[in-house]
């Protein structure tokens, strides 16, 4: 029996990918009231973290950050619990954090390794995730059934923290390329250009990336609802991404631009919509700043 702790957006379709699949699982949230869907699915319900790691021998991650792990599995009444146990970390968090934890797991006696994911919950239910192997290759092989639940090739990517390296940088991207294309697409819509002819023109160009008509709809229609992933989560990762860049010594200006505009979607109350809130954030701010001062280049 596989554990599975944090039944989120994405916590949950890989519970149910995985009981589609005939495998067994057991899931624990904070909130009890939110398991019942998987109860009724299949899943058999932990009354705790320690019932949890008593009864499986390998435990899925899809918690928020890494103090919901620590908070969690690394607390004094589960850490004797850990012996002998795997835990595979699939959420997001930073190398340095994963690097860490897998540390103290490895000193309580039990196994780590990281398996982040790459997609939202329509690839989670049709197993269509980027699963990316922060392992040995002895763990990757061992576990590649179960990695092959969510997606069909995992990669083997290296050591704890390669693979959490890679995600925040793929997360980089999602915050920069999203914010490059809500400010392009605000500012030709401001200046009289129709949205299909931009459109027209940057699909045939080598600029075009397909997250840009994933969000389109969304960013024209001003509706974030039923998000697959939410603002405050790019803004954690946005968050992770800086911390570890600058820590290596990078340059990461025009990354701290798009987290300003990331908390400002997050004041404006969109903090649980999806990300293509952003288009909100850079809108307002233009309206807040049109009349701190004359513009100087009107007639």
């Amino acid at each position: 029996m596989i554990g599975l702790i944090g039944t989120g957006l994405m916590g949950a379709p890989m519970a149910e990918r995985l009981l589609l699949n005939g495998v067994s699982v057991m899931v624990y949230n904070r909130t009890p009231a939110k398991l019942t869907p998987l109860q009724q699915a299949g899943a058999e319900v932990a009354a705790s973290i320690c019932d949890l790691l008593q009864r499986c021998q390998a435990v899925i991650l899809m918690l928020s950050d890494a103090d919901a792990i620590r908070s969690t599995l690394l607390s004094d009444a589960a850490k004797p619990f850990l012996a002998e146990r795997t835990i595979i970390q699939m959420g997001t968090i930073a190398p340095s954090q994963s690097r860490s934890i897998a540390a103290e797991i490895r000193v309580a006696g039990g196994s780590y390794l990281e398996a982040p994911v790459l997609g939202s919950i329509s690839e989670v239910k049709a197993g269509k995730l980027l699963v990316m192997v922060g392992a040995t290759l002895e763990q990757f092989q061992q576990w590649l059934p179960t990695f092959q639940h969510f997606g069909a090739e995992p990669l083997f990517i290296g050591p704890v923290g390669t693979a959490a390296a890679l995600k925040l940088a793929l997360n980089q991207l999602i915050s920069a390329l999203t914010a490059g294309f809500a400010l392009s697409l605000s500012f030709v819509q401001q200046q009289g250009v129709a949205v299909d002819t931009f459109m027209q023109v940057l699909r045939q160009s080598a600029l075009y990336a397909p997250t840009f008509d994933k969000k389109l709809q969304r960013m024209v229609e001003q509706n974030y609802a039923n998000p697959n992933f939410p603002t405050k989560h790019l803004l954690k990762d946005t968050n992770l991404f800086l911390n570890e860049a600058e820590t290596a010594g990078l340059q990461v200006d025009s990354l701290s631009g798009v987290r300003h505009i990331l908390e400002i979607a997050c004041q404006l109350g969109l903090a649980d919509q999806d990300y293509s809130a952003l288009l909100a954030a850079i809108r307002s701010s233009n309206e807040d700043n049109s009349d701190a001062k004359p513009d100087s280049t009107s007639p």
